[in-house]
């Protein structure tokens, strides 16, 4: 039997996900958790074979919180399970570790079989992926994401998101300069000149 825990933020997708795999025949799920500190303690108890993350779970505020997620806990596997464009955080989590990323968008089916797939030693991609890849456009913008670092993707998120730039820093734990900073390579990696435009460049490319 496949042990596997749950971190995210929504009763309903706890609930559904659950549901689907009550009785399931090579799938259980040991526990859930709705924040980032109670991670630790649970895979400590119940020693899964793989954890389905939100990265946008209460408290994962960066790609390096969920790297140390994976380097403390070597013998989980994690599979990220959001509403998060892949195109943006698919490359960086991947690095990161992680062994999956799959959309809510998608069928449970395509988590059912992510997991499946992991507990056999591969990795899970969203069929999305697969077929976007196939496309020049598609390549193209990875060319673009791949001048990204991990936090200027982080940084991007927020300021997508309409965060200003103090709130990005006390969710970051950085300077306000800083983020300004990245504000600024942001806006010449995207060649753009302003955040109106950065917003517009990031939906054009299909990564919000």
């Amino acid at each position: 039997m496949i042990k596997i825990s749950i971190a995210d933020n929504q009763p309903v997708v706890m609930h559904g996900i659950s549901c689907f795999f009550k009785n399931h025949s090579k799938i259980s799920i040991s526990d859930t958790v709705y924040h980032l500190k109670d991670i630790e303690e649970s895979l400590h108890q119940n020693k899964v074979k793989i954890l389905i993350i939100d990265i946008e779970l209460e408290g994962l505020h960066s790609i390096s919180a969920l790297k140390k997620v994976i380097q403390n806990n070597l013998d989980t596997k994690l599979l990220i399970y959001t509403c998060a464009t892949e195109k943006l955080f698919g490359l960086t989590s991947l690095k990161a570790g992680a062994a999956g990323f799959i959309s809510k968008k998608a069928p449970l089916e395509d988590l059912e079989a992510g997991i499946l797939k992991i507990a056999d030693g591969k990795t899970a991609f969203s069929d999305g992926v697969h077929k976007n890849a196939l496309t020049s456009s598609y390549l193209n913008n990875e060319r673009m994401y791949r001048k990204l670092s991990s936090r200027e993707s982080e940084v991007l998120r927020y300021l997508i998101s309409g965060k200003k730039n103090n709130e990005i820093s006390e969710l970051l734990n950085l300077n306000e300069k800083t983020i300004s900073t990245y504000k600024l390579r942001l806006l010449n990696k995207l060649h753009v000149t302003n955040l109106i435009d950065l917003v517009n460049k990031a939906k054009t490319l299909e990564i919000v």
